[in-house]
């Protein structure tokens, strides 16, 4: 088999033949909101069950990415992200969450450039990063540009088998600062979760509470590129798992950060993982420019609090603004 090419990193997106999810064109916005074709025909059958011509179409872009596979024509990048793989089997794999189980509503997108580097910032909740992963799609295939979303990860995932070398695909490397910068440099749209371990493994009492942002790092990898910083918000996830409890000294002696008890986890064995499908949003908001700072600012540490503060603040209030517009968690 011939080897895949490997490429400088440069936007993300790469030239995938045939994407899975193409971006919608912006005229055809009534039919898609209605879920209707121009011909009046429901393309999957009404029920959520491909119809004959979407489950052809959907077998002849599997065999296209099997030859590509095979004869080596795609693309990595020097971060290890395939955006052909991501985009026809791991994001493939999340996409009925986004859009059946979890039903994602999404705003702000335009707050995303369509060229060039951004940093997007989002709290983090729900026992199990689905909120990230819910970010990328939304990101990869509802912007019109379909941007790439480079997530900053914790040192666990990569150690993680199987786990760590998959992130690698998707595109997500370590949460340091000499790859934000990289990345930043490079175009990307990264994203940030500066809650980490402390917003996944908060009880169900503290839900939609920001935990602190650490030494806001990445603040300065984006005052040092220029790069604006995008708040983004997402309510829902803190439903998924509902958080009782947490059984430290498992967690310690499994070398895990947290050990959750939930409702159903583990008192249900394996299906006590399954998520609880609570409804969704995510929001980006209007981004914060960081290339007015003058240099040096990225060593400043009180200008480095006062942004990640600023931006920790605008995330908070937006996630009020939401809950208090929520009707239902999950209708």
């Amino acid at each position: 088999m011939a080897d895949a090419k490997v490429i400088p990193f440069g936007r993300g997106d790469g030239a995938v033949p045939r994407p899975l999810r193409p971006a919608p064109d912006p005229e055809d916005a009534a039919e898609a909101d209605t879920g209707v074709d121009g011909d009046g025909v429901d393309g999957d059958g009404g029920d959520g069950v491909p119809g004959p011509g979407g489950l052809e179409e959907a077998l002849l872009r599997g065999v296209d990415f099997l030859r590509r596979r095979l004869s080596g024509c795609y693309e990595v990048d020097d971060f290890g992200f395939d955006p052909d793989l991501t985009d026809n089997v791991l994001l493939s794999a999340v996409r009925p969450l986004y859009d059946h189980y979890f039903r994602v509503d999404v705003e702000g997108l335009e707050n995303i450039p369509d060229e060039g580097g951004a940093l997007v910032v989002a709290n983090h909740s729900g026992t199990l990063p689905l909120d990230a992963l819910m970010i990328q799609v939304a990101l990869r295939d509802h912007h019109p540009a379909r941007r790439a979303l480079r997530l900053l990860a914790a040192d666990l995932v990569f150690q993680l088998p199987v786990l760590g070398e998959l992130a690698r695909k998707a595109g997500h490397t370590l949460a340091c600062p000499e790859d934000a910068l990289r990345l930043l440099e490079a175009d990307e749209i990264v994203g940030v979760l500066p809650e980490g371990f402390k917003g996944l493994g908060k009880t169900f009492g503290e839900r939609y509470r920001l935990q602190r942002f650490g030494r806001g790092g990445f603040v300065s990898a984006a005052l040092r590129t220029g790069r604006p910083i995008v708040p983004c918000a997402v309510v829902g996830a803190e439903e998924i798992y509902p958080m009782l409890g947490n059984a430290r000294l498992l967690a310690r002696l499994m070398g895990l950060p947290y050990f959750p008890i939930t409702p159903t986890f583990p008192w249900l064995g394996p299906l006590g993982a399954v998520p609880l499908p609570s409804k969704w949003s995510i929001r980006f908001g209007e981004p914060v420019p960081t290339d007015g700072y003058g240099e040096g600012a990225a060593d400043d540490p009180m200008v480095v609090f006062n942004l990640a503060d600023q931006v920790r603040e605008s995330i908070q209030h937006e996630l009020y603004r939401m809950l208090l517009k929520r009707r239902s968690v999950f209708f």
